[in-house]
């Protein structure tokens, strides 16, 4: 029997209803398109400053990141660095102070994760603010990077996309030498797509 009138209404809202509930149970790669990072040009680094003027670098070899479509304009940045991999230049001593229960400690919070919030995907282009959720000891704060305006015309693929902050070390806990080193961690990531990946 054909519905009609406030029937018809209420039939088409429970439909929809239920389309609405069955795409939040899907997982989120069956919504979501995503762009996995290329292995061989992508890169996070990690630097701190001495109070003598020093600069000590390092970075993350070992991690899982991509970019997420979320529409046909907006993206999103997830980023998840495994801290027992950390390198500190050329200094095995260093290196294992970085992993140490008096910094980042591994043994305890494996990663280091930054989750941006949505981003329009023309500021890959022009660079911009990249704002979002930056986990480390399992403390979370809100923390702003500086997206760099791109350097060719099809960046993520003929050149990298690259942003840089610093965040203070003391609000995660990353308080270990602190007569040596300065307060700031400054991290930045360089960033290209798998070949066939799209942006």
């Amino acid at each position: 029997m054909k519905r009609t009138g406030r029937g018809a209404w209420r039939a088409r809202w429970c439909a929809g209803l239920a389309a609405a509930l069955l795409a939040a149970a899907l997982p989120a790669s069956a919504q979501q398109s995503v762009g996995r990072f290329d292995e061989a040009h992508t890169r996070f680094g990690v630097e701190l400053l001495t109070r003598w003027g020093q600069r000590v670098k390092g970075d993350f070899p070992r991690y899982d990141g991509r970019i997420v479509a979320l529409d046909d304009t907006r993206r999103q940045v997830r980023v998840r660095l495994l801290a027992s991999a950390v390198r500190i230049g050329d200094s095995d001593r260093y290196t294992q102070m970085a992993r140490g229960e008096s910094f980042f400690d591994a043994a305890h919070f494996p990663y280091v994760e930054f989750v941006s919030d949505p981003i329009d995907i023309r500021m890959v282009e022009t660079g911009g603010p990249l704002r979002g959720r930056l986990t480390i000891r399992d403390v979370t704060r809100i923390e702003t990077f500086h997206l760099l305006p791109a350097t060719c015309t099809r960046p993520a693929r003929a050149c990298d996309v690259v942003a840089h902050g610093q965040v203070d070390r003391y609000a995660y806990g990353l308080d270990a030498w602190r007569l040596a080193l300065d307060k700031d961690v400054r991290f930045t990531m360089r960033v290209r797509l798998a070949p066939d990946e799209q942006p």
